[in-house]
């Protein structure tokens, strides 16, 4: 299990590092102006209906349902399931793509209505959404190919998938000027990083037990057990992407720069979200769907209970980070050409406001894991509409005096609320056990975040003086410096309350 992680962890890291490379190369290009929020919006959209379809929806359905039919009655039967789920599953798409491209117009006036008073803007949305659209329906066979791959404990491609995403954007961006805008250009590289992720991962699965293949559609038990977890699926999936369509729709009434700042501020935040919570949770949901399926209720809570005190061990860093350092993270990361230290102050303060959520974004992958290996995706929907509820209405209260940190502060509290009840559905079902050891653990590593926190706070604050000496590279210098004391202090404090005892046996599992 360790292994797959790393696995995961590792390219999903080197995705989230050309990911980097390429938000510098967009900060420097679109900067945070009209043109960048309209690309932001095409590429927001189908990255919406993907969390809330394929990668969300649809794994948490597809992966413990293929696991237990290729379990129980071997790989025939899975191939029979996985080829009618396939087809269903591209005609489902095709059709969500005629019809959004169909009426553009009329999504962009309820997805993004301030572009409205801004006819030049708006024009440009829609353009660029028009291109980037049809990524959702490559992506989501993507997901599904992946989903199988994991089951058969392969995860190298569908991780490694993503980094063809940053390389294409990169690529086009280079080639800026042969476009109509840069933004033309940044949603060409989406579209064409499709059809490379597509090529990645159907030429893995071929090789490893053959591509689904068209099947007539026929609702037997498997499928049908399918969509009634499908259903839930969607529906707490749909939590989350619910909250980032309000920010995406109320920042287009903000001033310029509003929905670049969320865009930046979002993109560091994914960083530990992706490389450790989506890492785990991809590992864990059909770890624990084995399991499960073979009987070893233990094994599967083991499983569960080393997935938290990972991700804690993983996390705590950046919460404390993001916390402290927002403002320096930014401005070294893409303070430079048309993005500027104005803009970095803003995107540091919503950086701010989405880390006091850091710990529920990287925790609920793993946390939702017990009830949707058990094919139970009802219990996890709950919690995610209850969350979603109070972080909308918490959207439009805040907005106003906060602008968009007021909308990552919305988006903070409904996580927390969403982990919280998914926690107490857990250990209401005997699912999760919250003893002592764990309790202990969780109150180390408070201790430890705040240690952390000091130490990077006072680092930043008195060499600052030292630092401005420096005639370029200062706030580069100044992340350097912070990066090597905070691992310093992190590891020392690591080791000085958990000792390598607590060490070694995590990582002998």
């Amino acid at each position: 299990m360790l292994r797959r992680i790393f696995t995961v962890g590792g390219f999903t890291l080197l995705s989230r590092l050309t990911g980097f490379a390429r938000d510098i190369m967009l900060a420097a290009i679109l900067g945070a102006g009209p043109i960048a929020d309209a690309f932001f919006v095409a590429l927001r959209l189908p990255n919406h209906f993907r969390a809330i379809f394929a990668e969300g929806a649809f794994n948490a359905a597809f992966v413990p349902a293929y696991a237990h039919v290729r379990g129980e009655r071997g790989e025939i039967s899975a191939r029979l399931f996985a080829d009618r789920i396939f087809t269903l599953l591209f005609a489902s798409q095709l059709l969500l793509l005629v019809i959004a491209l169909f009426f553009m117009p009329q999504m962009m006036s309820i997805l993004a209505p301030g572009f409205s008073d801004d006819p030049a803007q708006r024009a440009l949305a829609i353009d660029l959404t028009r291109i980037t659209f049809p990524y959702l329906l490559l992506i989501t066979l993507v997901t599904l190919y992946g989903g199988m791959l994991n089951v058969m404990q392969r995860f190298a491609s569908a991780a490694a998938a993503s980094i063809f995403l940053n390389i294409s954007m990169m690529a086009t961006l280079a080639l800026a000027a042969l476009f109509p805008s840069a933004g033309h250009a940044a949603a060409w590289g989406v579209l064409i990083s499709g059809f490379l992720q597509y090529v990645l991962l159907a030429g893995d699965l071929s090789r490893h037990g053959g591509l689904p293949r068209f099947a007539m559609p026929k609702l037997d038990l498997d499928v049908r057990g399918f969509f009634r977890a499908l259903g839930p699926a969607t529906l707490g999936s749909m939590g989350t992407q619910v909250a980032l369509f309000a920010d995406t729709i109320i920042a287009t009434f903000l001033p310029a720069g509003a929905l670049s700042a969320l865009y930046y501020a979002d993109r560091l935040n994914q960083l530990p979200i992706g490389v450790i919570g989506i890492a785990i949770g991809t590992v864990l949901l059909p770890e624990m769907s084995r399991q499960l399926t073979s009987g070893d209720d233990v094994g599967a809570k083991a499983s569960q209970r080393r997935a938290f005190e990972f991700t804690l061990l993983f996390s705590v860093p950046f919460v404390a980070a993001f916390l402290t350092v927002p403002d320096v993270i930014m401005r070294a990361m893409f303070a430079r050409g048309a993005f500027t230290k104005a803009d970095a102050v803003a995107a540091g303060a919503t950086l701010a406001a989405y880390a006091i959520a850091l710990v529920p974004f990287v925790l609920i992958r793993s946390a939702v894991a017990p009830f949707y290996a058990r094919k139970d995706t009802a219990t996890p929907m709950k919690a995610a509409l209850t969350g979603i509820a109070v972080n909308v209405a918490l959207k439009v209260a805040l907005v106003g005096a906060l602008a968009q940190v007021g909308l990552a502060l919305a988006t903070a509290v409904g996580a927390w609320i969403n982990l919280l009840l998914v926690i107490g559905f857990a250990v209401r079902a005997g699912y999760l056990e919250i003893d002592r050891a764990l309790t202990l653990a969780i109150a180390k590593f408070v201790a430890v975040g705040l240690l952390l926190g000091a130490a990077l706070w006072a680092t930043a604050r008195y060499a600052a003086p030292y630092l401005a000496q420096l005639s370029a590279l200062r706030d580069e210098a100044a992340l350097a410096l912070l990066i090597g004391v905070g691992a310093l202090v992190y590891g020392a404090a690591i080791l000085l309350l958990f000792g390598t005892r607590w060490l070694r046996a995590l990582l002998r599992g």
